[in-house]
């Protein structure tokens, strides 16, 4: 898409702002949680909301990133990822302030639905009733029962849901600054998504699977954080954000000098990218092992097949450096989206 000539608050420069690459890492988890619950009886409609909130706290977060990002300078001229918004003036940052507002507000909206289709045990059924036949269904009997479980499910939903929002604020505002961003990326890229899909898919079921599922999405996920801190690694450290890259190379230059330690550095660095895909692979496959016999042929053929996909792109990564490594982070994006859809294929 051409960029040079985007009209400031227009609908495309929303667009851009939103970030749609990064969508695929907010998407697949939800698709992997999902069809784990869909093969044992999950709510389809309930999995649709809970694509509608990943979607809309992904794009949140987005827009808090670019505010933030701008505010503290962070966006710099010798920037090396793709442009922000408010950076390139496509955005202004009051009409972004009202733009985190509602995709904030659109977030808790949604987030309140799927609590109230998790807490009444009956609602789903209702709303499938109400939907089918119009004609016939009597509103005025549309009732929310609400058993000791369902309040149970709510409070644990309520505190997960608020624990999102604060996290799309707080890790685009300082925790990234302190280098917590490839746990918090394992948390809320991988073991939140694919647990909870599942847990208000199917009225608060879960399984072991679903653990390893969910290291293996937040695992994969990292990767793409791997790349754009390995790419940025010079200029983070010029604003003070202390990535795992980052500190691996204030290590390696105390222990071996400037220019040996920022060459050992990358090295390291670009060998965690490759570990990533390979850990995930790995937790993917365990996966299939656990959910049983009809699971692990398909499982095995998935994590090879993301493995050469993998390993490909890696290899490219080793040749690269700078703005050039932009290309390895949209091929790493599309690596994850896959991965979930093998994921998916795996365990329904």
């Amino acid at each position: 898409m051409n960029n040079s000539s985007v009209t400031a608050n227009s609908i495309k420069a929303w667009f851009l702002a939103a970030r749609p690459k990064t969508l695929t890492g907010a998407v697949a988890p939800v698709l992997v949680g999902g069809s784990m619950a869909f093969s044992t009886g999950g709510d389809g409609i309930i999995f649709l909301f809970c694509l509608l909130f990943a979607i809309c706290m992904q794009i949140d977060a987005n827009f808090i990133n670019d505010y933030f990002d701008f505010r503290k300078g962070t966006d710099r001229e010798d920037r090396l990822g793709p442009e922000r918004a408010c950076a390139q003036g496509w955005i202004t940052p009051s009409a972004m302030c009202w733009g985190i507002l509602l995709t904030t507000v659109l977030s808790c909206l949604v987030g309140l639905i799927i609590l109230i289709l998790a807490v009444c045990d009956d609602f789903s059924t209702l709303i499938n009733m109400a939907t089918s036949e119009p004609h016939q269904f009597d509103f005025s009997s549309v009732v929310c029962p609400i058993t000791p479980e369902g309040f149970q499910r709510g409070i644990i939903l309520l505190l997960v849901g608020l624990f999102c929002v604060v996290f799309s604020f707080l890790y685009t505002t300082s925790l990234s600054y302190l280098g917590l961003g490839d746990l918090l990326v394992l948390v809320f890229f991988g073991l939140i998504p694919v647990v909870f899909t599942h847990y208000v898919m199917t009225q608060g079921q879960w399984s072991y699977p679903l653990l390893t599922a969910g290291i293996a999405m937040g695992l994969v996920t990292d990767s793409l954080l791997m790349v754009n801190n390995y790419r940025d690694r010079h200029q983070d450290k010029l604003s003070g954000k202390r990535t795992i890259v980052v500190r691996i190379i204030q290590l390696q230059t105390r222990r071996l000098g400037t220019e040996v330690g920022q060459q050992s550095a990358s090295l390291i660095s670009l060998r965690l990218y490759l570990w990533l895909g390979i850990l995930s692979a790995l937790f993917g496959f365990v996966t299939a092992l656990l959910l049983g016999d009809g699971h692990i042929i398909r499982g095995l053929l998935s994590m090879l097949l993301f493995m050469g996909m993998h390993f490909a792109t890696y290899r490219k990564m080793l040749l690269l450096d700078g703005k050039a490594l932009n290309s390895i982070l949209g091929a790493t994006a599309r690596n994850i989206f896959f991965f979930g859809l093998l994921l998916a294929f795996t365990v329904l």
